[in-house]
């Protein structure tokens, strides 16, 4: 059994700018210097569509605030593309030392509600700026993943690079119809990707119909992952759950022992959800969001023991 000590609201977004007017979702820490780990989230504008944005955080002056990002990291593409309703933090990764983020990329539809595919941005190391590396995503609908896909977590272990994502099994007339699970993808370059149709972590509570955003590390030969599922048994709202695995591959849910749950009152009462995972000083941390999805901003965590 895990034990999650929550710390600190760390923040949430007041129209720093017009493209991040509110929300701070899908929080990942990547080192910067000394103490000091640059944030990257997802904000939105008052058009609803979503941005990459970042802030610095001090670990060693009680989780301080010390910078907000003065422009996006990754804007929305042009109409047409299949970013033009916005993008949404994945994951960071070097790639032959160079900085990546895989990131989201998302279009409203008309039969359906949206459709998602899977993009990856390159650091320029001459600007410092982050370009996208093709005006198509790297992973989109295929015949694996024919309805949607969703946020990658991604790892190089093993000689190979080991992607775990969301997809949509179905859609429907309502959300519940979805059956959004997580699967598994190999490549050799983090680029191009081989599929399969298995499923990696499968729903298992009554009701359950999503299961969200992953974020895997590897610590003494087993993985581990935390995710967000909705809708087990009368629990409506997100909740963080986590599974361990020995190969990556198959996995076992151990949601009841993740450790952290919704607070009785206040930012995070209402759901959380987005789990990841950043370890400073010998010390393990969990960054998350709250109620709305991230509207009401990050908060973080510290586990009582170590992995």
């Amino acid at each position: 059994m895990m034990r999650w000590r929550k710390i600190k609201h760390l923040f949430v977004p007041n129209h720093e700018a017009p493209w991040m007017i509110s929300h701070a979702a899908n929080p990942m820490a990547v080192w910067q210097q000394e103490g000091i780990y640059r944030v990257y989230f997802t904000c939105r504008d008052a058009q609803q569509r979503s941005h990459i944005s970042y802030i610095d955080v001090d670990f060693n002056k009680h989780f301080e605030v010390v910078s907000i990002a003065n422009e996006p990291v990754i804007a929305p593409g042009e109409p047409g593309l299949f970013d033009d309703s916005g993008t949404a933090m994945g994951y960071y990764l070097l790639i032959d030392n160079v900085p990546h983020i895989y990131y989201l990329g998302w279009n409203l539809k008309v039969t359906v509600p949206w459709l998602n595919a899977i993009g990856l941005a390159k650091l320029n190391t001459q600007t410092g700026l982050f370009e996208k590396v093709s005006s198509a995503p790297i992973m989109d609908r295929s015949h694996e993943d024919p309805f949607s896909i969703s946020y990658p977590s991604v790892l190089y272990d093993d000689g190979k690079y080991k992607m775990w994502y969301g997809s949509n099994l179905a859609w429907g007339e309502t959300e519940q119809s979805m059956q959004h699970v997580i699967k598994y993808a190999e490549s050799n370059d983090g680029i191009h990707w081989v599929r399969s149709h298995h499923i990696a972590v499968n729903l298992l509570y009554n009701g359950e119909y999503a299961l969200s955003k992953p974020f895997v590390i590897k610590r003494n030969n087993q993985f581990y992952m935390w995710y967000s599922y909705r809708g087990r048994e009368a629990i409506k709202s997100y909740r963080i759950g986590m599974a361990i695995s020995a190969d990556g591959i198959h996995w076992e849910r151990k949601d009841n022992e993740v450790g952290i749950d919704v607070s009785a009152s206040g930012w995070d009462s209402e759901m959380i959800c987005y789990p990841s995972i950043i370890e400073h000083n010998r010390k393990t941390y969990m960054l998350y969001n709250g109620n709305g999805y991230g509207k009401t901003g990050i908060g973080i965590a510290e586990l009582n023991e170590s992995i």
